[in-house]
């Protein structure tokens, strides 16, 4: 069974960091391909920001064309939003019985899964694979030791989006800190200048 990493984010706009973590994951684990999942609202964060989801998807598309191992997924536009993880899980499990998937987060995600929406049901029938983060909160005590939680000494990335957005608003050259096809549309575009 082919086992798929899932990666959700807004990326809005997706950032070299990205990139690093998921490639990493497909050549340094038992993962065979990761999915950027383009959720269309966090129901952590507030949507005034976030690009229409097309363009998003559009930057994440762009940036993996050059990794086989890395797909992008737009599965959430067609649910109900705000997205929640659970439910996105149990539709990528009926439309591809063939695969296993597993959850990519951060550590500092660790740290509020407990708050998720079913996340005991999502830790009962996938893997937590968790990449450290700079600034992490205690985790608590349930996912110590947890058998379905894999922490991935992965490179640690102190790139955000919201930095990336803050600097084109400023005027400043971001260019190095995207992928260049990702890079080139968000330019053609002028979004986040405003």
């Amino acid at each position: 069974m082919q086992k798929v990493g899932l990666f959700f984010g807004s990326f809005n706009p997706i950032h070299v960091g990205h990139l690093i973590l998921a490639n990493y994951f497909t050549e340094h684990t038992d993962l065979d391909e990761v999915w950027f999942i383009v959720s269309p609202q966090n129901p952590f964060k507030q949507k005034q920001s976030l690009l229409p989801n097309y363009h998003r998807l559009e930057l994440v598309y762009r940036a993996t064309q050059e990794y086989p191992k890395l797909k992008v997924s737009d599965i959430e536009f067609g649910l109900p939003t705000p997205s929640y993880t659970s439910t996105t899980l149990v539709h990528l499990e009926e439309k591809y019985p063939e695969k296993e998937f597993a959850l990519l987060i951060g550590e500092d995600n660790l740290s509020n899964f407990n708050k998720w929406r079913n996340y005991d049901l999502i830790l009962d029938r996938h893997y937590l694979y968790v990449y450290p983060r700079v600034d992490v909160k205690k985790i608590p005590e349930e996912f110590n030791d947890h058998p379905k939680i894999k922490l991935v000494e992965a490179p640690r990335m102190e790139l955000s989006s919201s930095d990336i957005r803050s600097a084109i608003k400023a005027g400043k050259n971001i260019r190095p800190l995207m992928p260049p096809e990702s890079w080139q549309y968000l330019d053609e575009m002028n979004f986040y200048k405003k």
